[in-house]
C-alpha cells in the first residue's frame, strides 16, 4: 500500500513510520505545519509543531529512507480548530482542541489530500486498533496499552476514515517499549518528551491566552441559590469544576472550598458551589458521529428516510468516557431526534450514567464504548443531576 505518515516530530509518529516501513508498505512523511509564526524551540514537553518538531521529522524520514514534505495547513487549522476554540470559550463552553484536529486536520483535511494524491491509508502515532468485524466494517477500539490509550480523541473519525486510517502502536504494551525500539533504530527522538498541554497554548496559560482573544468584562460570581459572593474578571476564562482562581469575598457557610457549576456568558455570571453539586448523571450531546457502522439498538425506532417528526431509538447500556485521560464509567444511551427550534429535526445523544461523574462542561465530548470498541461520540450540549433541581 502507498501510506502517507503524518510525522509530528515525536518519538511515537517515528516508530509508527518504521513499522509501516518494516511491513513493506511505500511510505511518505510528511509533517504539518499549523503555525505561520511556530516558535523555534520547545519548552521541554511543552507545545509541539515547532521548528525543532519539523527538523526531527526530516530526521527520522532520513533514517527510515523515506520522502519527506512539510505541508502547509496553518489556515485550515487557524480556522478550524483555534478560531473554534476560541468562539466555544466565548459562547461560555469548554472544547476539546485535540478532538477538532484530528476530526477537521488530520482525518479530514490530511486523509482527503492524501487519497486525492493517490495514498491508501494515512500512518500515525496513537495508541489506538482499527479492526474489521464478520461483515468487513471497520471498527475503531482501545489500544492494548490503555494507560496511553488515544482511542477517545479518535471517537470522531467515521467509517469511510478508519477504513484509510493505520496505527502501528495499537498492540504495543507500553510507551517505554516504543521508546527502546526507537533507541535500537538509531531514531534522534527517542528520548524526546512527550508534549502536552494545547499546542497553540505552550505556556499553559490558558485563561491569560484567551483574555487576549476574548472581550472580557467584570462580573458576578454567584452561589447555587444566586447570592453574590464575588466578582470575575471575565466568565469565559472559567471552566466547569475550577477550583483555584476564583478569589471569592465571601467564604462559604461551612468553610469548604467551592468550585465551578455552571457559566452563564450572556449574564456575565459564574455560579459556584460545593464539589458534590458537580457531580452529573445526565448528558446530552449534539453533533453525533458514528465510529464505524452504529450499532443496531442505535437506529431501532429510527426511520432511515422521510422522518417528519421526533423519534427515539431503542436504549443501549455503554461506558461514557468524557475527558481523554478519564475513567469510563457505566452508562445508558439512546439516540433522539428532536426539533431543532428551526423546523428541522437533529440527532441527539442522551446519556444516563449509572455512575455520575464530576465537572463535566457544555463544549466536552462524551465519547461511547462497549468493551474496548468505541461506539462513537457527541458533543456535550447540557449536563445536569437528576438529584437536584437547575442552578
Amino acid at each position: 500500500m502507498r501510506v502517507l505518515a503524518a510525522m509530528s516530530g515525536g518519538v511515537d509518529s517515528a516508530v509508527a513510520a518504521a513499522r509501516a516501513v518494516d511491513a513493506g508498505h511505500d511510505v511518505v512523511g510528511v509533517h504539518l505545519a499549523l503555525s505561520r509564526m511556530p516558535g523555534t524551540l520547545r519548552t521541554g514537553s511543552r507545545g509541539c509543531c515547532t521548528v525543532e518538531d519539523s527538523n526531527d521529522a526530516w530526521r527520522a524520514c532520513d533514517k527510515l529512507g523515506i520522502p519527506y514534505y512539510v505541508w502547509d495547513f496553518s489556515e485550515r487549522f487557524k480556522e478550524d480548530v483555534v478560531q473554534d476554540f476560541i468562539d466555544e470559550y466565548a459562547a461560555g463552553r469548554t472544547p476539546n482542541p485535540c478532538m477538532r484536529c484530528n476530526e477537521r486536520i488530520k482525518f479530514a483535511a490530511l486523509l482527503e489530500k492524501a487519497i486525492a494524491l493517490g495514498f491508501d491509508a494515512v500512518c500515525t502515532g496513537h495508541y489506538a486498533k482499527v479492526v474489521q468485524d464478520g461483515n468487513g466494517n471497520m471498527e475503531l477500539h482501545r489500544a492494548a496499552d490503555w494507560a496511553k490509550d488515544q482511542s477517545y480523541v479518535l471517537g470522531v473519525l467515521t467509517h469511510e476514515q478508519l477504513r484509510h486510517s493505520m496505527f502501528p502502536l495499537a498492540d504495543t504494551p507500553s510507551k517505554a517499549e516504543v521508546r527502546a525500539e526507537a533507541e535500537r533504530r538509531g531514531l534522534s527522538v527517542a528520548k524526546k518528551p512527550d508534549s502536552h498541554d494545547i499546542c497553540f497554548i505552550p505556556d499553559g496559560d490558558t485563561a491569560g491566552w484567551l483574555a487576549e482573544k476574548i472581550q472580557m468584562s467584570t462580573g458576578d460570581i454567584v452561589d447555587e441559590s444566586g447570592a453574590k459572593v464575588g466578582e470575575h474578571p471575565g466568565a469565559n476564562a472559567f471552566t466547569v469544576g475550577q477550583r483555584r482562581g476564583l478569589k471569592l469575598g465571601t467564604p462559604a457557610a461551612d468553610g469548604k472550598p467551592r468550585f465551578v457549576l455552571e457559566i452563564r456568558p450572556k449574564e456575565n455570571k459564574v455560579v459556584v458551589g460545593p464539589q458534590a453539586l458537580l457531580a452529573i448523571d445526565e448528558i446530552r450531546g449534539i453533533k453525533l458521529s458514528w465510529a464505524g457502522e452504529p450499532i443496531p439498538q442505535a437506529l431501532a425506532g429510527i426511520p432511515a428516510a422521510g422522518l417528519a417528526e421526533p423519534a427515539m431509538s431503542e436504549t443501549f447500556d455503554c461506558h461514557a468516557q468524557v475527558r481523554a485521560h478519564g475513567d469510563p464509567v457505566p452508562a445508558r444511551a439512546r439516540v433522539e431526534m428532536t426539533d431543532d427550534g428551526g423546523g428541522s429535526l437533529r440527532a441527539e445523544l442522551l446519556v444516563t450514567l449509572i455512575e455520575p461523574l464530576r465537572g463535566v462542561s457544555p463544549g466536552q465530548t462524551v465519547v461511547l464504548y462497549q468493551g474496548t470498541r468505541v461506539l462513537g461520540q457527541a458533543t456535550i450540549d447540557t449536563a445536569r443531576s437528576l438529584a437536584r433541581p437547575a442552578l
